[in-house]
């Protein structure tokens, strides 16, 4: 739960992420990031700054296929600080065809960061990931899925693989899984033998 403080914030940061699915099997992933500053200052050359919204920005996604990628992509911004920002909104095009996988971070700063793009953007899009990953597997559970015969049948496991402490490789979620795809496997093996059994 949030803290108490004897000092009022100055500034705050949202970042609001959601998924919507398509009926083709795609998601579109919308992000948002909003910075406000709570209380009043200066610009850096004098000017009074009044407290307000300074970015509101946000981007959405189509993506699609397994492991998921990104297909369309396209940003707004509603409110910033410089009038100049929205000429790098198309800087996202850069993205499109970039799986979200192994290396996904790597590949938006490659494409976005620096001075080939906003920094806000690529934040944005960075927190985006993991939650593209929630989104497709939100979507894809709402139906059961066959049992697993083994952890390359089990769906987003190699992203999750070494993605924490807990799933790293000698971790102990792995080794969960492991657990458990051999308990169904025994499962599954018991009533083939019995018939085999009851056969002789």
């Amino acid at each position: 739960m949030e803290r108490s403080y004897p000092g009022s914030p100055v500034h705050q940061r949202k970042i609001e992420i959601r998924t919507v699915p398509l009926d083709n099997g795609q998601i579109i992933v919308e992000g948002w990031l909003t910075d406000n500053r709570l209380l009043a200052g200066y610009h850096w050359d004098g000017r009074p700054r009044p407290p307000g919204v300074v970015h509101r920005i946000g981007v959405r996604l189509l993506v699609g296929d397994w492991p998921p990628a990104i297909q369309e992509a396209e940003a707004e911004m509603v409110d910033i600080p410089h009038e100049l920002c929205p000429t790098v909104a198309d800087s996202v095009q850069k993205i499109v065809g970039v799986s979200v996988a192994a290396g996904f971070s790597e590949q938006i700063r490659r494409r976005l960061g620096g001075v080939e793009g906003c920094s806000h953007l690529t934040h944005l899009i960075l927190a985006m990931g993991p939650a593209i990953l929630h989104g497709f597997w939100a979507q894809h559970s709402r139906q059961p899925r066959p049992a697993p015969r083994s952890k390359e049948e089990v769906q987003g496991l190699p992203y999750l693989i070494n993605s924490c402490h807990l799933w790293r490789e000698d971790g102990p979620l792995l080794q969960l899984v492991d657990e458990t795809i051999a308990r169904l496997n025994s499962e599954q093996e018991a009533p083939a033998n019995g018939e085999k059994n009851a056969g002789l």
